[in-house]
């Protein structure tokens, strides 16, 4: 199982995130965008308008490794120190598809699709972090 089920549970209640690729000079880009999580199989999908003509498609062509964080803040203290803050960072490696339909309205039928190789969770299994590699 590559998420637990709080994880799961989380992920699929969360479609905002913030991607990272890397830019034609080596440094990082970060964009947030709309993203939809297969909990069982832990493909995260990035959509958008246009995306295969973005700069995120053209930094993923040209270097793959790519990490996106999925977090919020929460109202009450849920991690250590009275911590507010939670979410998962996916780490892995992405390739534009099309995918049948558009992940919401007004998105193009490309998705980048985002296979993990490690995940960094905080305050989601209950307080504290959890890191591995998948």
């Amino acid at each position: 199982m590559i998420f637990s089920e709080n994880e799961k549970r989380y992920l699929t209640g969360h479609l905002l995130g913030r991607l990272a690729t890397i830019g034609p000079a080596g440094a990082p880009m970060n964009h947030a965008v709309a993203c939809w999580v297969d909990a069982d199989t832990g493909v995260v999908q990035v959509g958008g308008p246009a995306l295969g003509s973005s700069a995120k498609a053209r930094n993923v062509a040209a270097d793959p490794r790519v990490s996106i964080v999925i977090d919020d803040i929460q109202d009450e203290a849920v991690g250590p120190d009275g911590q507010r803050g939670r979410g998962l960072e996916i780490r892995g490696h992405a390739e534009l598809v099309s995918v049948d339909q558009p992940l919401f309205d007004g998105f193009t039928s490309e998705a980048l699709r985002i296979r993990p190789r490690r995940i960094l969770s905080w305050n989601v299994d209950g307080p504290g972090s959890r890191n591995r590699n998948v």
